[in-house]
């Protein structure tokens, strides 16, 4: 038997590597894709008269407005502005207002003082800084991914090779499809066709094989632990299919109760110090 406590303590606290934090290459492509429309705008930058020179701007050349949600720190091609008068909807990408009326929205945004008063002296910097901020809201994502990239090296280390044993992203439908294991009839996640992130298929089995990692706490960890415990109990019913549920991460100390009860009831959770132990190769045999 395994002592959940003890497994517990080796969870991880942080799966980031060297490009976790930002990704610069995403970012200097996002700024090289509109540096055209910001150094137009950089024509704005000290202007003594900037709301007639902006007007001049967008009716010579409107496509500069498409980049100004960016100085907001907005991915959106709208953006919303409630006043006394009534609620506002501008749109970038399709304009539905004057260069005045654009030129109000500059000046009360605040962006016009940026530029007149030369507090930045270019803007395509100016949008590098903020894409790394907003970049920062993509961690979350490069976590998951960081998971599985860790969970399919392992795996092809101990050689399952992709498009024969090892199969990423696969449904119920195609399991059944190719290996002939009716495993259409797990309801999960409000989804009647489940997903797995990665199928390894053995001589005598095929494993589902689901993978996250929870650096944090927050209401999805006991959700997701609730979720995998129903996954498994389904899944022990189903001949020729075992799931397998690898989890990490020190955000798992706000949610142990739950994530104990699944631990408890389903031998196939494993945390990347069981990879390294070599308890995934002793299962998939």
């Amino acid at each position: 038997m395994r002592d959940f406590n003890k497994w517990l303590k080796t969870f991880k606290s942080t799966l980031a590597d060297w490009t976790y934090y930002t990704d610069f290459e995403k970012i200097y492509k996002n700024v090289n894709d509109i540096k055209i429309e910001l150094n137009i705008l950089n024509s704005l930058i000290g202007s003594k008269n900037i709301e007639e020179d902006f007007k001049v701007l967008v009716e010579k050349y409107p496509e500069v407005l498409k980049v100004i949600p960016i100085l907001l720190a907005k991915r959106d091609d709208t953006i919303e502005i409630i006043t006394q008068e009534g609620d506002i909807i501008f749109d970038f990408k399709e304009p539905n207002f004057s260069a005045i009326e654009y030129s109000i929205f500059m000046r009360n945004t605040g962006l016009f003082d940026l530029l007149e008063n030369h507090i930045i002296s270019d803007l395509t910097d100016y949008v590098k800084g903020v894409e790394v901020g907003l970049d920062t809201n993509a961690r979350k994502n490069r976590t998951g991914k960081s998971m599985q990239k860790h969970v399919e090296e392992h795996l092809i280390s101990l050689g399952f090779e992709h498009g024969k044993s090892l199969f990423s992203e696969m449904s119920a439908i195609e399991i059944e499809k190719i290996f002939g294991v009716k495993v259409s009839s797990i309801q999960i996640e409000n989804r009647a066709n489940k997903r797995f992130d990665f199928v390894v298929r053995t001589p005598n089995m095929v494993y589902g094989i689901e993978t996250n990692f929870y650096s944090s706490s927050g209401s999805k960890l006991n959700e997701t632990a609730r979720s995998y415990k129903m996954l498994a109990q389904e899944a022990e019913n189903l001949k020729g299919f075992t799931f397998i549920w690898i989890t990490d991460g020190k955000g798992w100390n706000y949610a142990k109760n739950n994530l104990q009860e699944t631990f408890d009831s389903h031998k196939h959770v494993y945390n990347i110090n069981d990879l390294k132990e070599g308890k995934l190769k002793e299962v998939l045999k």
